[in-house]
């Protein structure tokens, strides 16, 4: 419908707001009415519309499990249902009360695009623009996070290579991609410029805060230091003390006394507590940045992919809570993780290459520290596996063909299952629950799924939860349909810097669910409209909520001619995709809409 055509529900909405204006409803104006002493309820407002916060039913103590299920040459599969599966916690099975396919490449609701307010003015046909053709939408989004903190020289000059190479061969029109790094140094925001993401790789470089191997003595390493402080391994802190007494502080000739034993090994703690320090810091910057990326591509309306490129880093106990809650974090903004292991085909040289410095030929503690490297390698992996497996990306690790593997992580699994389950009788004690999926069949089909979560410590805020889930609909491309709706735009260039862009949600009333109570029919509407630019960057909002209390009469004409809510916006010249969404509270059903705005 063109936008002039919606004028009849706007007077509807205009011929309510004088009722409200004069403080009464419709039939009170009917003389037989007028002796009755009316109730609050009678005489309220039958529609009035107001910015308030939305509110939207939450989900307490749900776990959302996303599984991607692979045949025996690695394609993803789609043709499972909720009863294929079992899902255990703690070796428990759980009911599995949510389930849903997320298919790759699902049509996106087509875009409607604004009209030339002006172009209207000199009579050209109804629905069309002045421009030349919208630009394609951006629709999918990968954000390139490099480990520059734990990543060596060599290694990510590699992923550097390998990446500018991939991203030449496969940046399409709508896609969008970021760089990032651990350090912060030299982001680069979503952008479809191969110029300036090239440039971003060519600033990479290595920036460890730790320092390299044999800055300290005795030459420990994270993994080690861990051993020492956190879970007091007397074989570890036995080989770091006599790496003390044969180089850092060798005692006067002769067998090593109890006084010179026990001083080495406060050496060797005192050591290990500073490379604890140094290494928990660094892990703590590496997932503030993961969550950052996180939270900037929940803000990306479309299909949202993190790619974490790095050699991996040591994750002690302590920081497990926080490994989980990223991990939700992805999961619930539909952020896939996908990670590449930069060192590629890993060999362990014993004794360490030739840029770690060997301290001494003391053969025990050598194998010792070797057994130690070897440990660290495989767990410093995990983390990139775990988080991969948790939000249903893949993990490309043990392969030179860097850029092969850069192909695999940013291609989308053309199906994703996720499964969601409540916890019965779930404790606010913060314990660790080991997640297992399986197939009741298993048909020799791969499967891919989280592999735990901690139990939280306190309830969930349900303001934050709805707030969430409100921003959740807004930034997303996904199609909403349970209620019909309308957009219209228009724009109007009031000068070369600036523009007006009119937006016009025209709402379908028909399938709401209206509560009867005191003679009226309740529901609200809460009506958000949101502008980004071209490479999906959020610039504004507006929400909106419409509170309709209508008579019978009133919701009649109201179901024959629907709502029109329009909103206004104030930008420059240029291309914007606006996104509508529209939901009542009453039957907790949504709507959304895309939109395109190119101003010239």
């Amino acid at each position: 419908m063109h936008v002039r055509g919606v004028a009849a529900a706007l007077l509807l909405v205009g011929v309510i707001a004088g009722f409200e204006s004069r403080g009464q409803a419709p039939a009170a104006q009917n003389p037989q009415n007028a002796p009755q002493q009316n109730t609050p309820a009678q005489t309220a407002p039958e529609m009035s519309s107001h910015d308030a916060p939305a509110t939207f039913s939450t989900k307490v103590n749900l776990v959302m499990v996303p599984v991607v299920v692979r045949d025996a040459k690695g394609k993803a599969i789609g043709t499972l249902q909720k009863q294929d599966f079992q899902l255990f916690d703690k070796g428990k099975p759980q009911v599995i009360s949510k389930f849903s396919v997320e298919k790759a490449g699902e049509a996106v609701i087509p875009a409607e695009v604004a009209t030339d307010e002006a172009a209207l003015d000199k009579s050209v046909a109804p629905g069309a623009s002045s421009s030349s053709g919208a630009a394609p939408i951006a629709q999918r989004f990968v954000l390139y996070l490099f480990d520059d903190v734990h990543t060596s020289t060599g290694d990510l000059m590699q992923a550097r290579d390998a990446a500018d190479r991939h991203l030449t061969e496969t940046l399409d029109p709508a896609t969008r991609a970021a760089i990032f790094t651990t350090s912060g140094q030299g982001n680069v925001d979503f952008t479809d410029d191969r110029a300036k993401l090239h440039e971003a790789l060519l600033k990479l470089m290595s920036r460890p805060s730790i320092g390299p191997r044999g800055s300290y003595c005795p030459d420990l390493s994270y993994y080690m230091a861990d051993l020492i402080q956190n879970k007091n391994d007397p074989t570890a802190l036995q080989a770091a003390a006599q790496e003390v007494l044969a180089t850092c502080d060798p005692p006067p000739p002769g067998p090593p006394t109890a006084a010179s034993e026990q001083t080495a090994e406060s050496a060797s703690r005192a050591t290990a507590s500073h490379i604890l320090e140094l290494g928990e810091r660094d892990t703590r910057l590496a997932f503030t940045v993961i969550e950052n990326a996180i939270r900037r591509l929940a803000a990306a309306p479309g299909d949202r992919g993190l790619i974490f490129v790095s050699s991996g880093f040591f994750l002690t106990d302590d920081l497990r809570h926080e490994e989980t809650d990223i991990m939700d974090r992805a999961i619930r903004a539909n952020v896939r993780i996908s990670s590449l292991n930069a060192r590629g085909l890993y060999v362990l040289i014993p004794g360490g290459d030739a840029s770690t410095p060997t301290p001494v030929a003391i053969p025990n503690v050598l194998n010792l520290k070797a057994q130690y490297d070897r440990e660290s390698a495989l767990v410093e992996e995990g983390i990139m596996a775990e988080l991969a497996d948790a939000t249903g990306g893949r993990y490309f690790h043990n392969n030179n063909d860097l850029k092969a593997g850069f192909g695999q992580v940013a291609a989308t699994p053309e199906f994703v299952y996720v499964l969601g389950f409540s916890p019965q009788n779930l404790k606010l004690d913060g314990a660790y629950h080991a997640l297992k999926v399986t197939l009741k069949m298993s048909r020799g089909l791969d499967l891919q799924a989280r592999r735990g979560y901690y139990a939280p410590k306190h309830l969930a805020d349900p303001e934050e939860d709805a707030k969430r889930e409100i921003e959740e609909a807004l930034f997303s491309r996904d199609e909403l349909q349970d209620i019909p709706l309308e957009l219209h735009m228009q724009f109007f260039k009031s000068s070369d810097v600036a523009a007006k862009i009119t937006v016009l949600a025209r709402v379908n009333v028909k399938n709401l669910r209206f509560r009867k109570a005191d003679g009226r029919n309740n529901d609200n509407l809460t009506i958000l409209s949101g502008v980004f630019d071209r490479n999906g960057n959020y610039i504004t909002a507006m929400q909106k909520t419409v509170q309709m209390r209508l008579l019978d009469a009133t919701l009649e004409k109201v179901l024959n001619s629907g709502i029109t809510v329009r909103t206004n916006f104030e930008v420059a010249p240029g291309s914007y995709v606006i996104r509508l969404v529209v939901r009542d509270s009453e039957g907790q059903t949504m709507a959304a809409r895309n939109g395109v705005v190119e101003i010239p």
